[in-house]
């Protein structure tokens, strides 16, 4: 199973990463791939996703099931294919240090079933960690963006 999990440290109170990952619409658009996304309620949506792998270049469309909401210290998901030849799931956690410092953890984790499912997987192995690593930094990005906004 390709999977990826990135911890950085950040001077970002707790409750402000809550305030961004709680809503799937402020991180969905930095997910390595992204296309575009639909909410279908609180907890699903339908997200497209084109997967530049070197090889393989395919636009996949995933289910995202929301399965835990813990404030303010985790988002977990679950993701699918429609045909369940791709399936995964994820997180973000955050840990608070002290009132101004957080631990963030992101971590995804995605299998391929079926014929081509060991050559996509091999493909994968690689790739998750950098994606997981990318999209947790893109989201402390923002954070501090916003951040940056609203105190200016």
């Amino acid at each position: 199973m390709p999977s990826g999990i990135c911890e950085r440290q950040v001077n970002i109170p707790i409750e402000n990463i809550w305030r961004f990952v709680s809503d799937m619409n402020n991180w969905a658009p930095l997910v390595p791939g992204y296309q575009e996304h639909r909410i279908i309620n609180m907890k699903q949506s339908i997200w497209i996703c084109k997967g530049d792998l070197g090889i393989i270049q395919k636009t996949v469309r995933l289910s995202i099931w929301i399965t835990e909401w813990k404030r303010p210290t985790k988002v977990a998901f679950t993701l699918s294919s429609g045909n369940e030849q791709v399936m995964g799931n994820g997180y973000f956690q955050a840990v608070k240090i002290s009132k101004d410092k957080t631990k963030m953890i992101g971590s995804l984790t995605i299998t391929a079933k079926g014929i081509k499912g060991t050559m996509i997987n091999s493909v994968l192995r690689p790739f998750i960690p950098k994606a997981t690593a990318d999209l947790t930094d893109a989201v402390i990005r923002q954070i501090q963006k916003k951040e940056t906004v609203v105190m200016h």
